[in-house]
């Protein structure tokens, strides 16, 4: 007794010591998790979007379709900085870099002309370049040139960076916390030379795709760069330092003309997003052709960018599955002009796991002492009062404190505590479930976790609809992959998966895998009155998915220029009275299904081979789904049976029984049955002719029946022939 009472604490440190590590760990879904968290907020009370001085000079579709594609020619770039400073933008920041030369710059053009005239090739060798036209104009004007991270070393890497910005290091070196980057694609030497800074636009998303955070200060080598923003602050304020404060915790903040601006530990800052808005643009083509009012840019800070889709400058952010990166950058920028920041400092973590530690104790005191339903009441109101704090602190702080996580784990922690007592009753229920749950049916195991008694031996007769299912040309297959025994597996595994989801997502039960292939029935355990229906399906489902992975399996073949062998398959379906139940011996049985009906599906399955069709289905599976497209394939008496069946071929869903098309080719092909059992050689083979032009998706079938005719005009069956072909193989 004392061992069972002590049980729960037990459980309970055990518990909150896993829930604190895990949260001390910090893996991606604990990540995601907290940041769509995050996400909710933003979308639920956004930032006011109040007027500050930030504006998108954007190269939309108009301007591309006024001034051309992009890049456009350095002078018309140059052209539009010089219109922005005569409107009195205090600094202009580029979103895009320019790290080749102009190809519209004569020297360039000149080299793409090789048949021009000499007179003509000296006189354009004599025009000044674009980009030197470009450099005197960045000479002129406050601008910040954008460069970009790469994740590999470039050429321009080495090179001398020119440095345009001091970094001072205030309580420590940053580095070792900033991202770190092998290289740097630049601009042009010339054009970062005249430029007055310069500035890093990597956006960085979090681990699912999502820009929340921008680095404020990144890391190439030894070496530190600041981002487009900070370096258009530097600018506009007329400083030449910023300041990375950091701790032995991380960074803390990056300060720019004695304004803190409070990131993570890694140099991040949380961008405050506000709706979308196409007030926060103005046409690039608008400022070229100076229709814009002084007053809308004066004063400005001016980012210049795009938001055409077909520049792929396109992110997802918590207010928006499709923003353009630039207007990141002038969120960003609003975010701290507006003061209205996102702070998570690098202490939170350690309150978020105080809170785990205390509403676990709060949890396994109350439940031990007062029972489970006081714990839940005032667990929920602790929880309740714990978001409210955090969305309190969201709203009048900009705080962001997660307990999401602290709610999932006292759930989880509660939901333990609550049912230990349970354990032992669940005991035996738990135990049938391991056992049989590999290789029975679901609702069959749930059953048989309520009703152990029925694990004994035996079955019971019901009507049912058995499904085969076999690759076709395995043993091909299996050749290409005799040095890669795990590749073959791994096929074989991407294959039966989705054909199982199929078969369970239409009421199937899976019998067994034999190989490559797969056994399945309607019916039982469960009742399913549409049991022929739902094999019918479920056999076309496999057929379109089967196609699926084909198309999958040929691009990665083209990808890793291998040769490509698709999957055809051929499916057996079939409809009767069966024995299905327990079967085998007293040690080890399985649920399963056996009769006369059984056999024959397997033989129809193998039968789809010799008819060139894909999925072949018996009279009284066609009789109990009658809307669905089938055709008759034949009076055939299969291998290992006197009795002749009469077989189908199902083409299609219930709409398709239903089209003219399919209702032309079934009146032929019945009377291309009717002929060939009529021993009308001649009049078989021209409907065989007109069957084809209605349905060349049949080839394969009519290109049997065109043997078969061959074959009987060569050698006439007997006068008494009754139609009936004798199968010679399974």
């Amino acid at each position: 007794r004392m061992r069972e009472k002590r049980l729960p604490y037990l459980v309970a440190f055990v518990m909150t010591v896993a829930m604190v590590l895990l949260r001390y760990w910090d893996p991606v879904p604990i990540q995601v998790l907290r940041l769509k968290t995050f996400d909710l907020y933003q979308r639920m009370q956004p930032r006011e979007a109040t007027r500050q001085p930030v504006v998108i000079i954007d190269l939309d579709e108009e301007s591309l379709g006024a001034y051309g594609q992009w890049p456009w020619p350095r002078t018309l770039i140059a052209d539009l900085v010089a219109k922005l400073m005569a409107y009195g933008v205090v600094v202009v920041g580029f979103d895009v870099v320019f790290p080749e030369p102009d190809r519209m710059s004569p020297d360039k053009v000149v080299e793409s002309l090789p048949d021009i005239d000499e007179s003509t090739r000296d006189l354009l060798l004599r025009l000044p370049g674009t980009d030197a036209a470009f450099a005197k104009t960045l000479r002129r004007s406050r601008v910040v040139l954008g460069q970009s991270t790469s994740p590999r070393p470039l050429p321009s890497a080495s090179d001398e960076i020119p440095r345009k910005t001091q970094i001072a290091e205030l309580g420590g070196d940053p580095r070792r916390w900033l991202f770190n980057f092998a290289g740097i694609t630049r601009n042009l030497p010339e054009l970062e030379a005249a430029a007055t800074g310069l500035g890093m636009f990597t956006l960085k998303p979090e681990v699912d795709g999502v820009v929340r955070r921008v680095p404020m200060v990144m890391r190439v080598g030894d070496e530190m760069f600041p981002a487009l923003t900070v370096e258009m602050l530097r600018v506009a304020t007329g400083q030449n330092t910023i300041v990375v404060a950091s701790d032995t915790a991380g960074i803390k903040n990056v300060i720019v003309a004695g304004v803190k601006i409070p990131t993570d530990s890694t140099g991040r800052a949380w961008v405050h997003y506000a709706h979308h808005s196409r007030a926060r643009y103005v046409s690039a083509k608008d400022v070229l052709d100076g229709t814009i009012a002084p007053e809308r840019l004066k004063g400005y800070l001016a980012i210049i960018g795009t938001s055409a889709v077909g520049l792929l400058d396109i992110k997802t952010t918590p207010v928006d599955d499709a923003m353009p990166g630039v207007e990141v950058h002038a969120q960003l920028l609003e975010t701290i002009l507006s003061n209205a920041y996102l702070t998570r400092p690098n202490f939170t973590r350690a309150i978020e796991l105080a809170m785990i530690v205390a509403v676990a104790l709060i949890l396994t005191g109350l439940i031990a002492w007062v029972g489970a339903a006081w714990g839940l009441f005032v667990g929920c109101t602790v929880m309740a009062a714990l978001a409210g704090l955090s969305w309190y602190l969201y709203v009048e702080k900009g705080f962001l404190l997660s307990v999401t996580y602290i709610a999932i784990s006292a759930f989880i922690l509660y939901s333990i505590l609550t049912y230990l007592r349970y354990v032992r009753e669940e005991l035996e229920r738990r135990q049938v479930r391991d056992a049989f749950s590999r290789y029975m049916s679901p609702a069959l195991v749930e059953q048989l976790a309520d009703h152990p008694d029925r694990l004994t031996l035996g079955g019971e007769m019901k009507d049912m609809t058995l499904l085969f299912c076999d690759i076709r040309g395995f043993t091909g297959i299996s050749e290409l992959y005799k040095s890669d025994p795990q590749g073959l597996t791994s096929l074989i595994n991407r294959f039966l998966t989705p054909m199982t989801d199929l078969i369970l997502d239409r009421r199937g039960t899976i019998d067994k895998y034999m190989g490559d292939c797969i056994m399945a029935f309607w019916n039982a355990p469960l009742d399913d009155d549409d049991h022929a229906r739902h094999a019918c399906g479920s056999a076309l489902a496999m057929i379109r998915g089967v196609k699926s992975l084909n198309d999958e399996l040929k691009a990665e073949a083209e990808a890793e220029d291998k040769r490509y062998v698709p999957i055809m398959i051929g499916i057996g379906l079939n409809s009767g009275e069966c024995c299905v139940g327990n079967m085998g011996s007293e040690q080890r049985f399985d649920y399963s299904v056996l009769g006369d009906d059984v056999n024959l599906a397997s033989r129809l399955e193998g039968q789809s081979k010799t008819y060139g069709v894909d999925i072949v289905i018996g009279e009284n599976t066609f009789c109990r789904a009658s809307e669905f497209a089938a055709l008759e394939l034949d009076l055939i008496r299969v291998k290992g049976k006197e009795e002749a069946v009469r077989i189908y071929v199902l083409l299609g869903e219930p709409d398709m029984r239903e089209s003219p098309d399919f209702t032309d080719l079934e009146k032929i092909h019945g009377e291309l049955l009717a002929a060939y059992r009529g021993q009308d050689w001649r009049k078989a083979r021209t409907l065989v002719g007109e069957c084809r032009k209605l349905n060349g998706g049949l080839n394969g079938l009519y290109d049997f029946y065109d043997e078969r005719l061959d074959a009987y005009e060569e050698t006439p069956p007997a006068a008494d022939w009754d139609g009936v072909f004798v199968a010679t193989t399974k």
